[in-house]
């Protein structure tokens, strides 16, 4: 029999008849039964958050750390639960869900330390005869009730970047996880109802599409966050109008290997970058631009790496590339990987499909106008292509509809800092693949990657308007 998991809502975890089944994609054990929440539930969750509304923006700021601090402590101690939380809901690779769990406690840290850091300031505002005698204080104050929606690929660390700066700004939050993953952000929401945030600040929705409307159209919902496909973001910011919106939208990055670059740290980056995670990462690599001094090299050092990883049962502590979410994501990449065949490009390894896990690919002469060149992947795959000058490098990272990351390997500063000046991403990385990112830097993308920013101290801005107070002395 299935195990079941209760949804939160309103301050305490309920149970309802309808569920959704959420297989275990690790192939360990039975699916579990999650309770699905209904258009009545929605409205519960939109009324207590709008009641608590007042009482989350007057919360002290030591209570709001406090609150955040003790989650991360108890996500700290149940980490192994966590991991294998994370393993069986999305079929990640151990080594992977054990670094989830502990960017996301790193994540509710952070947000915690932002909580004294919250500041106003200052303003003289006597520049002009006829303000002789004005000045100004400014102050950020919570924007209101937070609708946050989430992917499956980071189950747990990317709702933590949503509900932890929500509690740290003061904000009552309903969060819609995916359908595909929603347990990890159940298991994460008991840790805060153990807290003593406000009763209606902490509501945790599993939810069927044709009920999530009123997450993004009623008009008690101050701020949208979402991420996902450009395709679904761009539609509900459409929609969620006049609010404010903040997207996450991903992308097909790239990564320059500039001539003289040292291969074998490249290499080693570059591998991580592409199938870390199954490459089911938004800042996966996806295509990867060497110069022709060493592309042959550079080539023939991806293909033996890769040939060398161990793929298959995630549950293993060895192996780098599990499943896909579902055998229909591997299946369409199966398809993307035949289409650019079609036009032309070589397989240099991989391509094989076994139900939802396909084989670490890598292929050249890659039409730019194939999927595997122009969309996004999300899979464990890249491709291969050389340049001839920098110029043309550039040219080639920043074609597309995307502008999440970029990663560039070079030892010339000049071409860094032209590069820094010219690509039309939300973060360059020099020296690394552009799969980096730290938990405390700002984080988004420009183009169809998204609007707005996350990391803690970023989100927390989204989520706060700032308010002046002018004061007239005679």
């Amino acid at each position: 029999m299935a195990n079941q998991t209760p949804l939160i809502l309103a301050g305490r975890s309920e149970h309802r008849e309808r569920h959704l089944e959420v297989p275990d994609r690790s192939g360990a054990g039975p699916p579990t039964e999650v309770a699905l929440a209904g258009p009545q539930d929605v409205e519960g969750a939109l009324a207590a958050s709008a009641a608590a509304r007042g009482e989350c923006a007057a919360l002290a700021r030591h209570a709001r750390e406090r609150a955040l601090r003790q989650t991360a402590e108890a996500l700290e101690a149940r980490a192994e639960e966590f991991c294998e939380l994370i393993v069986s809901e999305v079929g990640k690779p151990r080594r992977d869900a054990r670094g989830e769990v502990s960017r996301a406690v790193s994540t509710f840290r952070l947000s915690a330390a932002e909580c004294s850091r919250a500041g106003g300031e200052s303003m003289e505002l006597d520049h002009l005869p006829a303000t002789e005698g004005y000045s100004a204080l400014t102050r950020r104050v919570p924007i209101g009730v937070c609708s946050l929606i989430t992917p499956f690929n980071f189950p747990l660390n990317l709702v933590a970047h949503k509900v932890a700066p929500a509690i740290a700004a003061g904000c009552p939050f309903v969060l819609k996880p995916s359908d595909k993953a929603p347990r990890s952000a159940l298991a994460l929401g008991e840790l805060l109802l153990e807290t003593d945030l406000p009763r209606g600040a902490i509501n945790v929705l599993p939810l069927e599409v044709e009920h999530a409307g009123p997450l993004i159209d009623d008009e008690r919902v101050a701020f949208l966050s979402f991420t996902g496909s450009d395709r679904v973001g761009w539609e509900l910011a459409r929609r969620a109008a006049p609010r404010r919106v903040a997207l996450e939208l991903g992308g097909n990055a790239a990564c320059i290997v500039d001539e003289g670059s040292d291969l074998e740290d490249a290499v080693s980056r570059l591998i991580v970058g592409t199938f870390g995670q199954s490459g089911q990462s938004c800042i996966s690599v996806q295509r990867i631009v060497g110069h022709h001094s060493l592309f042959a090299e550079l080539r023939e050092r991806l293909i033996d790496a890769t040939s060398k990883l161990v793929v298959g049962d995630p549950r293993s502590d060895a192996t780098v590339v599990g499943p896909l979410i579902d055998e229909d994501a591997a299946r369409r990449l199966e398809g993307w990987i035949a289409d650019a065949a079609r036009g032309g490009a070589r397989t240099l390894i991989g391509g094989e499909r076994q139900g939802a896990v396909l084989q670490p690919t890598l292929l050249e002469n890659v039409p730019h106008d194939s999927p595997l060149w122009c969309a996004e992947a999300f899979g464990p795959v890249a491709v291969l292509e050389p340049f001839d000058d920098f110029d043309e490098a550039l040219n080639c990272a920043g074609e597309g509809p995307f502008g999440l990351q970029a990663g560039l390997f070079t030892g010339n500063l000049d071409r860094a800092l032209r590069a820094f000046e010219q690509l039309e991403v939300g973060a360059l990385v020099v020296g690394d693949v552009p799969t980096f990112r730290s938990d405390a830097m700002p984080y988004g993308g420009v183009k169809r990657s998204g609007m707005g920013r996350e990391g803690p101290r970023y989100a927390i801005e989204e989520m706060t308007e700032l308010r002046t107070l002018i004061l007239h002395r005679r």
